[in-house]
């Protein structure tokens, strides 16, 4: 029996390489990227619902950016606290800020996708840039940076939304590690030609994609998916580029609670069984190959079978997975993160399992 199970190990461990340094390093191992000024007409689109403290904060940044010709497209999802008022003084502030007032549809009640529909049908350029009303861009030359990748081909843009650093908090490394793993995976595969998703805090695309799928149609019954179910659909190896310039990035305020972010994650996990067939096996094959990785050692080394194979096979995988992680967290300028990466990812993998069997259970909450 244990000789299967070293040989189920080995296994294990070669897929762990064949993501890591097959996978991953397409984009950890990429050269830096540089952005060419575009001279295209921008379409910033924010959806928000009871944001009223992060609109007033992040909006004129918003206003503020360093490029020739963009409006603003502010989308009130039908907020019961002061949001619409703020967006109100905005659009009488500045003259490239057009307003959406969405009210409670009986239809697609509390359906942010509903929202952003509206939104985009009344932005009047063809290029859409999406972020969130609590997400705010790194630099004045964001947009730049998130057009740039665009070309005649190239009409889907997947940047990178990570989130604000709280020092001495666990959970806060926690949080911006699963985020880089995450975004490492999502840029690796649409390198490779096969995008799968995008994170609706840093994204674009041309508008003419949003209706050669029919919008949201397919998917609207599902709360969330805005961005990752809509790329899942949309991108292909033709039409998707990604943006990883530091002036490409937003960030988010994180959840200082673990309840909080658990919640938020469900949402995640659930949107993501509604992946292609594809798409869900190699996730799943990820994962489930991390959680062996851990488990088939422990059984190995507590009986002292081959342990100096055991033992190498760990440290061949581990330096391989440090080395990539390393790379693609200098890329993303989540530098700290490496130094944590045994211990977060350790975590990650038990959080993920939580995770799993709370969804079997029990649906989670969506869109407010």
């Amino acid at each position: 029996m244990l000789i299967i199970i070293l040989y189920f190990f080995i296994v294990v461990v070669a897929i762990q390489l064949l993501y890591y340094l097959g996978v991953f390093g397409r984009f950890s191992f990429a050269k830096a990227q540089t952005t060419t000024p575009k001279h295209l007409s921008v379409s910033v689109i924010v959806c928000a619902k009871n944001e009223e403290e992060n609109v007033a904060n992040f909006i004129p940044l918003l206003v503020e950016q360093n490029y020739p010709d963009f409006e603003i497209v502010l989308i009130d999802d039908a907020s019961s606290d002061g949001t619409l008022d703020i967006f109100e003084d905005f659009e009488k502030q500045y003259p490239n800020i057009r307003l959406v007032k969405v009210q409670n549809n009986e239809a697609f009640w509390g359906n942010k996708k509903y929202a952003l529909t509206l939104g985009i049908k009344a932005a009047k350029n063809e290029y859409l840039l999406f972020t969130d009303a609590d997400c705010y861009p790194t630099s004045k030359d964001w947009i730049s940076a998130m057009i740039s990748p665009f070309t005649v081909q190239k009409t889907i843009v997947l940047g990178y939304g990570g989130y604000e650093k709280i020092a001495n908090s666990f959970l806060n490394k926690l949080i911006r590690f699963e985020t880089l793993l995450t975004a490492i995976q999502y840029f690796s595969w649409a390198k490779i030609g096969k995008p799968y998703m995008g994170v609706g805090r840093n994204l674009a695309y041309k508008k003419e994609e949003f209706f050669n799928v029919n919008g949201f149609i397919n998917h609207i019954q599902v709360r969330s998916g805005d961005d990752d179910l809509f790329i899942n659909e949309a991108a292909t190896a033709r039409n998707t580029a990604i943006a990883y310039t530091p002036e490409s990035f937003t960030y988010s305020k994180p959840k200082t609670k673990y309840s909080d972010w658990i919640t938020q994650k469900r949402r995640h996990v659930a949107t993501a069984n509604h992946y292609n067939t594809l798409d869900k096996l190699q996730l799943g094959l990820f994962y489930c190959s991390q959680l062996l990785f851990i488990l088939l050692p422990i059984i190995l080394l507590s009986f002292q079978y081959q342990w100096i194979l055991v033992l190498s096979l760990i440290v061949v995988r581990y330096l391989s997975a440090w080395i990539v992680i390393g790379f693609s967290a200098g890329k993303l300028k989540e530098n700290d993160l490496k130094y944590w990466f045994p211990i977060v990812e350790l975590v990650l993998i038990f959080t993920q399992i939580n995770i799993f069997i709370m969804n079997t259970f029990s649906k989670p909450v969506h869109w407010k």
